[in-house]
Parts: C-alpha cells; sequence; structure tokens
C-alpha cells in the first residue's frame, strides 16, 4: 500500500488553515471535474482530489492523518503502525460503529491507504445538527478513545490516570489538540475490543441537554510472555531436552502475578497444547491458559559438551529422518 500525501494533492502547505485547504479544493477540483475535463486521467485525479479534501476539511481526520503520516512521502510503502490511534478521542460523527478506524464523512470511491486509516465511508452517522434552532436541548455527541492496559489489568482489576488528546480548530482555521487527562477504573474482565463507558466524559450538551458519553476501547500493551486470543491466554514454556524426555515440575508465571507449579509429563512433545482451564481471562466464563512446550538445545561450545552430545548420539538408535526415506528428491 502506497502512503498518499493529501497536502501534496492539494497543493497546500502542512500548516494550510480550513480556508486555504477549501479554496485549493475548489480550484483544482473545477479544472479536473470530468464534466470539464475530458483529458485521460483527469477523472482519476477528481476522485483524488476529493479523498484529500475529505480528509482535510475535517478536524478530526486530518489531525489523525497528521499523527500518523508526518515522517512519510508521497508514494512511499505505507502499512499504518500498531496501535497509531492510541489515546486519540474522537466524536462520534467519525466512528463507524465497531471499526478500529474512523468511517463516514465521504462517499467517493476510497482508495486502500483511505480505508486503513479511516475505515470505509458512506454517509455520516446521523449525529445532531452542529447548529441547533435557539432554544432546543440536546444531549452532546458520544466520544471515542482507543487506550491501552497491561493484561495483568483485566486479571485484577485496576485504577489509571489516561492522556487523551482532542483535536479542535483554532479561530484562523488551524487544527490544534487539546489534551486531558482521566482517571479511569478498569473492571476485571475486559478483553480487547471490548468499549468502557464514561458517563458525561463526551461532549458538552446543547441548551439544558446532558453530556455525551466516552467510550473507551480496550486493547493490550505488547506482552513479552503472553499471547492473547480473545478470552484465552497462551504462554510458550521452554524445555531442555531432558526435561521434555523425562519429564519435571516448572514454575511458570501467570498474567495475574502469580506463579504455579506444572507437572510436564514424561515424552513431552514440542507444540503440544497444556489446558489450565480457567486461568485465562476472568468472565462468567472464564478463559483458559495454553502452555505450548518448546525444545531448546544448549549449546556445545566447550570439548566436554561436544562429547556429551556425541555420547547422547550413542545411546539412542534414533533417526529422525527415517520418513523422508524413499521419497525422490
Amino acid at each position: 500500500m502506497k502512503f498518499r500525501d493529501y497536502y501534496e494533492t492539494l497543493g497546500v502547505a502542512r500548516g494550510a488553515t480550513e480556508a486555504e485547504i477549501k479554496a485549493a479544493y475548489r480550484k483544482l477540483a473545477r479544472k479536473y471535474h470530468p464534466d470539464v475535463n475530458k483529458e485521460s486521467g483527469a477523472e482519476e485525479q477528481f476522485k483524488e482530489l476529493g479523498e484529500a479534501y475529505a480528509v482535510l476539511k475535517d478536524t478530526e481526520k486530518r489531525a489523525a492523518y497528521d499523527r500518523v503520516g508526518a515522517d512519510w512521502k508521497n508514494g512511499q510503502n505505507f502499512t499504518p503502525p500498531p496501535n497509531w490511534n492510541e489515546g486519540f478521542e474522537y466524536s462520534d460523527n467519525n466512528f463507524s460503529g465497531g471499526h478500529a478506524g474512523f468511517g463516514g464523512g465521504y462517499e467517493g470511491d476510497q482508495s486502500e491507504f483511505f480505508e486503513s486509516l479511516f475505515g470505509r465511508g458512506g454517509h455520516r452517522q446521523g449525529g445532531r445538527s452542529s447548529h441547533p434552532r435557539q432554544g432546543m436541548d440536546f444531549k452532546g455527541q458520544d466520544h471515542h478513545a482507543k487506550i491501552l492496559i497491561d493484561l495483568a489489568d483485566t486479571y485484577n482489576g485496576a485504577k489509571r490516570t489516561i492522556t487523551l488528546h482532542m483535536p479542535v480548530q483554532d479561530a484562523s482555521g488551524h487544527v490544534l489538540t487539546q489534551e486531558r487527562k482521566l482517571d479511569v477504573s478498569i473492571p476485571k474482565g475486559m478483553k480487547a475490543g471490548q468499549n468502557l463507558r464514561l458517563s458525561g466524559q463526551g461532549a458538552p450538551g446543547v441548551g439544558s441537554g446532558p453530556a455525551g458519553d466516552l467510550y473507551l476501547e480496550i486493547d493490550f500493551h505488547p506482552n513479552t510472555i503472553f499471547r492473547v486470543d480473545g478470552k484465552d491466554i497462551y504462554l510458550d514454556l521452554p524445555l531442555a531436552p531432558w526435561e521434555s524426555a523425562l519429564g519435571t515440575t516448572v514454575n511458570i508465571p501467570t498474567p495475574a502475578g502469580s506463579i504455579l507449579e506444572l507437572t510436564i509429563p514424561a515424552g513431552t512433545a514440542a507444540g503440544r497444547k497444556m489446558r489450565l482451564k480457567g486461568k485465562g481471562i476472568p468472565s462468567k466464563e472464564a478463559g483458559d491458559l495454553y502452555v505450548v512446550p518448546t525444545i531448546v538445545l544448549p549449546r556445545a561450545d566447550t570439548d566436554s559438551q561436544k562429547e556429551a552430545y556425541q555420547a547422547f548420539e550413542k545411546a539412542f538408535d534414533f533417526k529422525p529422518r527415517n520418513h523422508l526415506e524413499g521419497w525422490a528428491i
């Protein structure tokens, strides 16, 4: 996938105001409109202009685009960094309902690059008018953000202070980012993709209407020991060859922070999943913890270590490639 420089497409600077972006788009849209320009490539250029304008005219989309694309150039191979939108607060108008991106706000043909950041478009979700009639009361818009928590937080529950970044536009039409901190209680059993609702932490209401709510989409910080699959947790457990062959007892960590004693049966093969029922993410039906053995061979750097391997070889009539004999190469 190629990075698209929307500022370059419209011929404006990255610090351009809303008015400058609008004027540039109108000028180029007239030039490349298919009803006016019949040259080859004009229609495609017109579509690219529409996509660029759909992002840069929108305060939240523009801020998200600036956040992820500051160090990229037009045409470079591009993959969105993992969790690039962590802590990025946005309103209901740019929320597509469960999609990792923002969605809505652009009805033209979307590029793969656009969809990777903002989701599939279509009409903006219902929402309320930004200019309600005088004397009318409306609940404020709901806001959304993605936050990362530690795996231990969902086992034990936790209180965390999070920092959110909300894009706003100043009086001159420049996009700025406001920061706010919130104290959040993480309940036990939260899974990746679930939303935590904070009542009244969205946009202010109109008139005497109540404030909207803030929905925090939960994901986990990368973990060097455990892998998460829904409610289940996986742990790769290194074993020495003799531990695998003869059996042993080992201590293993759990995501909750405790230590469990685990018996490794004799003859345990690499890749065999050992299930610890109910030791996964807590819930009404808790997930499981799967321990997956891997066999780790010690290095043979000294003469005595090499002799030990040679003795090991002589002690067994072991032919690991018997199943390949008879096959044509």
